[in-house]
């Protein structure tokens, strides 16, 4: 494993307790960095970072909370040391919600959806954007789907969320063009982590079926795009959306 250079620098990562937010998270500190832990579970989140060790700290936060993610922005500064910064922000939280089709899909399980992927990851720009404007060069990384990209049947309300993270990574990009931010999404495929747990087995087979590879991603490839993603490296992309897909989608 190559180390990218974060070497200094600190990240927000919301749903950090687990699954891809964890891999990121593990990430970031073996480049050189420290993190802060966002998830609505502190029991989770807290044994996750004691699981990274003292540069990893936890947050109780609903990201689909506008005061809790206002007040959750302070408590993470309050962290820092004395001048203290964060650097980067990266969007994991996410749900699934129920495998079923339009005609039958609970609209408060919809609600739900939205709420915490496209919702939230929008409240946590919104409440992050202020403080990141001021640093010389800060990074937004939202997690997206190729869902976003292609539309899974039986799964509408997860792939119109992802979709709006996409076109919210694409607006905001450049709207701070002008700035030291730089604001990308990516979009996996699949990857296997506690998130299947919401799935039904024929909707996870029809994922894999999709994937040219034939296999699932792991949550480390992912973590490598987003690290890179989170560093000064990634300088002339940005509103930009990176596939993770094994090859299901080609633009």
């Amino acid at each position: 494993m190559n180390r990218l250079d974060f070497e200094g620098r600190h990240a927000v990562i919301t749903g950090g307790a687990t699954g891809l937010g964890f891999a990121i998270a593990q990430r970031l500190l073996d480049s050189g960095g420290s993190v802060t832990l966002w998830d609505r579970d502190l029991a989770a989140a807290e044994a996750a970072a004691q699981r990274l060790g003292a540069n990893a700290k936890a947050i109780a936060v609903d990201v689909s909370d506008a005061a809790g993610v206002a007040k959750a922005v302070q408590a993470t500064l309050a962290l820092r040391d004395a001048g203290g910064v964060v650097d980067a922000l990266v969007n994991s939280a996410g749900i699934t919600g129920p495998n079923t089709s339009v005609d039958n899909y609970p609209v408060d399980a919809w609600r739900q959806v939205i709420n915490v992927n496209l919702t939230g990851t929008f409240l946590c720009c919104r409440e992050w954007v202020p403080h990141l404007r001021e640093r010389p060069w800060a990074r937004i990384v939202n997690i997206a789907s190729v869902a976003g990209k292609e539309g899974n049947p039986n799964a509408s309300a997860y792939s119109a969320s992802k979709a709006g993270v996409i076109a919210l990574t694409k607006s905001l990009g450049k709207e701070l063009s002008g700035t030291g931010v730089r604001v990308n999404s990516v979009t996996p495929a699949a990857v296997k982590t506690a998130i299947f747990d919401q799935m039904s087995k024929e909707h996870i087979a029809f994922m894999l079926s999709k994937i040219p590879m034939g296999r699932f991603g792991t949550p480390e490839e992912i973590a490598s795009m987003v690290a890179w993603l989170c560093t000064e490296d990634c300088a002339f992309s940005t509103g930009a959306t990176f596939d993770l897909s094994g090859g299901r989608a080609t633009y």
